[in-house]
């Protein structure tokens, strides 16, 4: 089973992460941009975030097979602090970058003016730039947010098929099909979707043009669930066909309509400029 988790926040993750992702199948991952945890209080601390995203972690990535690339953006979360907003004139200059492939985690947290203004800006940054759009949708009030969503993107230049509504449910997934654009969801030990909702949900809609992803971050969650869903899926009657399309070739189709995609990975050196991921010797 080849796998492509195509939003995973690696950066919160530890080694042993990679190697178990390895094992399981997993060969791609797109890191969004997401907050820290704990708010920012410079700009500058956004660039610094930014630049890991584009050494550092397709650097662990690689030493485990594994093929790293990212969305950069202003999270939903982050766009209401007036501290964080500076970095919407900034990323211009992230999104010329190879391993950039898609603007993202855009969309709403609390549905607020500031939400709008850099959802609004950041679809048209995608547009203005060729990449896809990977969109938050919020996690509370889900339909509202997600035809709030609909509207930004219907009044935006990006087409509804070059965008990607996450964190989907079941009672989002209808309107969500019906605008077009790539359903993703994301699966999670307590919260959000798990395996049995997530086959369910494949035997209502079809495998087309979803998504399954793991979230993964420095909560509980877990790195292997995608790897789960597939085997719930093959144990609820779908082939191996449908398991590698919503596994594999439909985050390929996505990620790719950025024309950045590069899924061989490519072997490193023992360091990345300088730093290694060993310690106590060389």
């Amino acid at each position: 089973m080849r796998i492509f988790d195509p939003h995973i926040h690696m950066t919160s993750r530890t080694t042993d992460d990679y190697e178990a992702m390895h094992e399981a199948g997993v060969r791609a991952v797109v890191e969004p941009a997401f907050w820290l945890g704990q708010p920012r209080t410079s700009p500058a601390s956004f660039t610094d975030y930014f630049d890991s995203l584009l050494g550092w972690e397709p650097f662990r990535a690689a030493q485990y097979g594994i093929a790293h690339h990212c969305a950069i953006a202003l999270n939903p979360k982050e766009a209401n602090d007036p501290q964080c907003t500076p970095v919407l004139d900034q990323l211009s200059r992230y999104l010329l970058k190879d391993r950039v492939v898609a603007v993202g985690e855009i969309g709403y947290d609390s549905m607020t003016p500031a939400e709008d203004h850099a959802l609004e800006h950041q679809l048209q940054l995608a547009a203005d730039h060729g990449l896809p759009a990977l969109v938050h949708t919020p996690h509370r009030d889900k339909l509202s947010g997600l035809r709030r969503t609909l509207d930004a993107v219907r009044t935006s230049a990006l087409p509804a098929e070059r965008v990607l509504l996450d964190h989907l449910n079941e009672t989002t997934v209808k309107e969500a099909k019906d605008s077009g654009a790539w359903l993703g969801f994301s699966v999670y030990p307590d919260t959000k979707m798990d395996e049995e909702r997530m086959v369910a949900v494949i035997k209502a809609f079809g495998p087309e043009k979803v998504l399954v992803n793991s979230a993964a971050d420095w909560g509980r969650s877990d790195p292997l669930k995608t790897r789960k869903v597939g085997d719930a899926l093959l144990a609820a009657g779908f082939d191996e066909d449908d398991v590698d399309l919503v596994l594999w070739r439909n985050p390929v189709a996505f990620y790719g309509l950025s024309g950045r995609l590069a899924l061989d990975v490519t072997a490193t050196g023992a360091t990345h400029e300088g730093n290694s991921i060993l310690r106590g010797g060389e």
